[in-house]
């Protein structure tokens, strides 16, 4: 009971949710100054003189135009952003992180308008209860003495001299008390209030949602490079390396032709690693390849020296192909041949690139091995079909009488 009571005078936060609340007392200040001196002339000008001149009339227009002029004030995007960060650092770690960032849609705004009222209001309410019940506590000591309790200038209040008045300064003690609860209970209601007017929005959660995926999209894509770049480069290492330890005794010269394909594997997979890891780094946005269809002969030329026999066949404006669609098909065939090269072996490979009028045709076939056989349905097949799918295009990919095709078709 006694913890009950006293528990939220001995807290820090309940002090912090205090001076919260007296800023937005603070606040109401200008607005204030603005009214008493620009309401009462306006209202001359408008009403008669009587009615201009009535409490009532004078009070009710001062409030409304103080309550205009604060929410007019709040649509100003620093508002919020100094509101939510003041409230976040004030009120605990029940308001959410969104509450200090710039309102990014007219739903934004408007909440933050009612919570910029709400707490100039209620801070206003606690702002007086803070002004007066200090100083109401300091003289109810001396007020059995005094005979005379609550000061304010020529008016205040006659109590009884002596011990008839003993409970003034009890009272006075109950009603701080009263006031640091109504100062936590304020502090907890702004908390849970918080979460409703500067929370995320359904616009906001819909950004987010589509910024998720657009992350997701990106890493994907970062996924594919490395794979179709990359992972080609040390599937031509692997193999060759292997190659070449076997033969190095008997076949000097094919040891050196393999070691050249490791060589140029190695070079084309440092330029490709350095544009992905660009793209990782925010401040530096790492060299972009310039792999298209235009560099195809020297991807075939490294393929040749990895033993495998490529017969092409290219026809069509191909060096004339948007710089999208030339560098997606660029990764689609040497993707077909490094899995021709790992799954089958130093089989030939028949390569048909045609460029026409509207759609660009890919196409490459290897004969089926037992090996190949085996290990088809890798995430190369699927990195494929996802370059195809964004450009709106179509693959397909199987075994066709003991050669494994690929077709790829591509809208220009």
């Amino acid at each position: 009971m006694f913890s009950a009571v006293l528990g939220p005078v001995g807290r820090r936060l309940t002090y912090r949710r205090w001076t919260y609340l007296v800023l937005g007392a603070t606040l109401i200040v200008p607005f204030t100054l603005a009214a008493v001196a620009i309401v009462p002339p306006v209202l001359h000008l408008l009403l008669p003189s009587d009615t201009a001149e009535q409490p009532l009339v004078v009070t009710v227009t001062m409030i409304v135009a103080i309550l205009a002029w604060a929410a007019g004030t709040s649509f100003i995007p620093a508002v919020r952003v100094v509101e939510g960060t003041a409230a976040r650092e004030l009120l605990g770690a029940g308001v959410p992180v969104q509450a200090s960032m710039r309102a990014t849609n007219l739903e934004a705004r408007w909440k933050t308008c009612q919570w910029f009222l709400v707490h100039i209001v209620i801070g206003t309410a606690i702002g007086g209860f803070t002004l007066y019940v200090p100083i109401a506590l300091l003289q109810s000591f001396v007020a059995p003495f005094t005979g005379e309790w609550l000061l304010v200038g020529d008016a205040n209040l006659r109590v009884p001299v002596g011990w008839q008045s003993a409970w003034i300064p009890v009272a006075a003690i109950v009603s701080s008390i009263v006031l640091v609860h109504l100062v936590n209970l304020a502090g907890v209601g702004l908390t849970r209030l918080s979460q409703v007017l500067l929370g995320p929005t359904p616009a906001d959660h819909l950004a987010e949602l589509k910024h998720r995926a657009e992350r997701l999209a990106e890493r994907n894509r970062l996924a594919r490079e490395l794979h179709d770049s990359v992972g080609h480069a040390l599937s031509v290492v692997t193999i060759q390396a292997s190659a070449a330890g076997r033969v190095l005794a008997k076949d000097p010269e094919f040891a050196q032709r393999a070691l050249s394909a490791i060589e140029e594997a190695a070079r084309d997979a440092l330029a490709d690693l350095d544009h992905v890891l660009g793209l990782l780094r925010e401040d530096e946005p790492g060299t972009q390849p310039q792999h298209t269809l235009a560099d195809l002969d020297d991807l075939l030329g490294t393929m040749r020296l990895a033993g495998v026999t490529v017969q092409t066949e290219i026809s069509g404006d191909v060096p004339g192909l948007p710089f999208a669609v030339s560098t997606e098909a660029y990764r689609i065939v040497q993707e077909c041949l490094t899995n021709a090269l790992k799954h089958a072996g130093k089989v030939k490979v028949t390569l048909v690139v045609k460029a026409g009028n509207d759609v660009l045709e890919v196409e490459a076939a290897n004969p089926l091995t037992g090996q190949a056989q085996a290990s088809r349905g890798g995430r190369g097949l699927a990195g494929m079909r996802e370059r195809t799918t964004v450009l709106r295009g179509q693959i397909k990919a199987g075994p066709d009488n003991g050669t494994w095709r690929v077709k790829a078709r591509i809208p220009l």
